[in-house]
C-alpha cells in the first residue's frame, strides 16, 4: 500500500514538473519578431513620392518599445522612447522629423528594441537612407507682441493686442495664450490681410479677447503667447512672447433708475423762454467689473444750443463714456451736447502716455449736470419740444436702456 501511495506521488510530481517547463517555455517565446521597414530608401519632401517609410513589428507580450536611429557619428535620434505596448502587431509611419526637426540626408541604423516586465531585452536593427530631405524649418522671423501689458474693457486704451511675424515658408502657423496655470490655452485668430493664412509673407493677429463680442476675456494675469508653425514635412518652430492682462471684463454703466431731472434753474418747472437756460442732472453708476473711461467737458459745463462738443474742444474719442443731451427735430448728430460722467476732480486720475485720463471706478456712482441756452431750437410751429439723455460709449455702442432716456417735454416760452 505505501508502495502504490509512493508510485502515484511520483507520477504527480512528474506531471507538474512537465506543466512548470512547458509554462516557462512559453514565457520564453520571442518578444519582438517580425520586425522591418519599407522602403529602406526616402525623400521627405513633401512630393508624394517616397517621403515616409513603414515600421512593422510584433509583440508576444507587454513591453516598453522604442525606435530610433543612430546617425554616423554614433549619435541617437528616438523615434519612440520606452513606450508602453501590449501584445499585438503594430505598424507606424516615419518621415524624418526627429523632435520636429528633419534629419539630414545620409544613412542611418534603425534600431527598434522591446523590453518586457522582467526586463529582458530583444532588439532588431537595420539601415535606412534619407536623400532630399526637407530640413529647412518655417521661421517667424521678427515675432512681436505689443503692447505687452493688455487691459481689454474697451476704454479705447491698450484695447488690442498685435502680434505680427514674417514666415519664411509655407506651413501651418497656430498662435495662442497659455494661461497662468500652464495648461489652459487661447486661441488667437489671423486677421484678414492680402497674404493667406499659411502662406509665405508678413501676417498680423489682432487679438481684443472677445469683448467686443460682449464675452469676458481671459482672466487677469501673466501669459505666453506662444505661435507654432509645421511645415509640411513636419519641420516645426516655436516661438513665444509675454503678455499680461490686467483690467479685463466687459464695461457697464448705467443712468441710475433711468431719471433725469429737466428744468428751468430760474423758476425750477419745465417752461424756457427762448434765450433762457434748461438745465439737468443725473446719476451715472458703473455696474461693471473694470473701470469706464470720460473725457469732458467737465460737468457742470453750459453750453448754447448752437454749439456742440466739437466746439468745445472735446470730440468724439473712442472708448470714452460720455452722458449726452438731445432733442425732438436735433437735424445734426445725436447727442450734440455732451459731458464727462461725473465731476473730473472726484474721478480716478492717472498718467498714460504722458496724459491725464479719467476713470469712473467699478460699483461707483457720479453725479452728472449741465446746461443749455436754448437761443435757436428749431421749434417750428411746436413749442413744446421733447429733451432726453444718453449715455454713449463713443465709437462702440449705446445701450438701449441707455438711449433716449426719460424724454421730457419742455415748453419753449417766448
Amino acid at each position: 500500500m505505501n508502495h502504490k501511495f509512493f508510485l502515484l506521488s511520483s507520477i504527480a510530481a512528474l506531471l507538474l514538473m512537465a506543466t512548470v517547463l512547458i509554462s516557462g517555455c512559453g514565457s520564453l517565446r520571442p518578444l519582438l519578431t517580425d520586425v522591418s521597414i519599407s522602403p529602406d530608401v526616402i525623400s521627405p519632401n513633401a512630393d508624394g513620392i517616397d517621403d515616409v517609410t513603414r515600421f512593422s513589428y510584433k509583440l508576444s507580450r507587454s513591453a516598453n518599445l522604442s525606435i530610433f536611429l543612430v546617425d554616423a557619428e554614433g549619435r541617437n535620434h528616438y523615434f519612440r522612447d520606452a513606450r508602453r505596448r501590449s501584445t499585438g502587431s503594430y505598424r507606424v509611419d516615419f518621415g524624418g522629423v526627429i523632435d520636429g526637426a528633419m534629419l539630414p540626408d545620409g544613412a542611418y541604423t534603425w534600431v527598434v528594441v522591446a523590453v518586457d516586465d522582467e526586463g529582458r531585452e530583444t532588439r532588431a536593427e537595420g539601415q535606412v537612407t534619407l536623400q532630399n530631405a526637407d530640413v529647412a524649418r518655417p521661421e517667424l522671423q521678427g515675432f512681436s507682441v505689443y503692447p505687452q501689458t493688455f487691459t481689454p474693457n474697451r476704454d479705447g486704451i491698450n484695447d488690442r493686442v498685435t502680434i505680427n511675424y514674417y514666415l519664411s515658408k509655407e506651413a501651418e502657423v497656430k498662435v495662442y495664450l497659455i494661461a497662468p496655470d500652464g495648461e489652459t490655452r487661447y486661441p488667437i485668430a489671423e486677421k484678414e490681410r492680402d497674404v493667406e493664412p499659411g502662406q509665405p509673407g508678413f501676417h498680423t493677429y489682432d487679438y481684443e479677447g472677445g469683448v467686443d463680442f460682449g464675452a469676458d476675456p481671459p482672466p487677469d494675469g501673466d501669459y505666453i503667447v506662444r505661435a507654432e508653425a509645421v511645415d509640411t514635412v513636419g519641420n516645426r518652430t516655436v516661438v513665444t512672447g509675454a503678455l499680461t492682462i490686467a483690467e479685463g471684463g466687459v464695461p457697464r454703466a448705467d443712468i441710475v433708475s433711468a431719471v433725469v431731472d429737466f428744468y428751468n434753474p430760474e423758476t425750477g418747472d419745465q417752461v424756457v423762454p427762448l434765450g433762457e437756460t434748461l438745465a439737468f442732472t443725473l446719476t451715472v453708476e458703473n455696474f461693471g467689473s473694470v473701470p469706464i473711461r470720460t473725457i469732458g467737458p467737465d460737468t457742470g459745463a453750459a453750453y448754447r444750443s448752437d454749439e456742440n462738443f466739437n466746439t468745445k474742444d472735446a470730440p468724439q474719442s473712442s472708448g470714452v463714456w460720455r452722458v449726452g443731451v438731445d432733442y425732438e427735430g436735433n437735424p445734426s448728430y445725436a447727442y450734440p451736447y455732451r459731458w464727462a460722467i461725473g465731476p473730473l476732480s472726484q474721478l480716478e486720475q492717472r498718467q498714460i502716455n504722458g496724459k491725464t485720463e479719467y476713470f469712473l471706478m467699478p460699483g461707483r456712482r457720479a453725479i452728472v449736470t449741465g446746461s443749455i441756452q436754448l437761443v435757436d431750437i428749431p421749434v417750428g410751429d411746436k413749442d413744446v419740444i421733447n429733451f432726453w439723455a444718453g449715455l454713449i460709449h463713443e465709437d462702440v455702442a449705446i445701450q438701449a436702456f441707455n438711449d433716449h432716456v426719460d424724454p421730457t417735454p419742455i415748453n419753449i416760452g417766448f
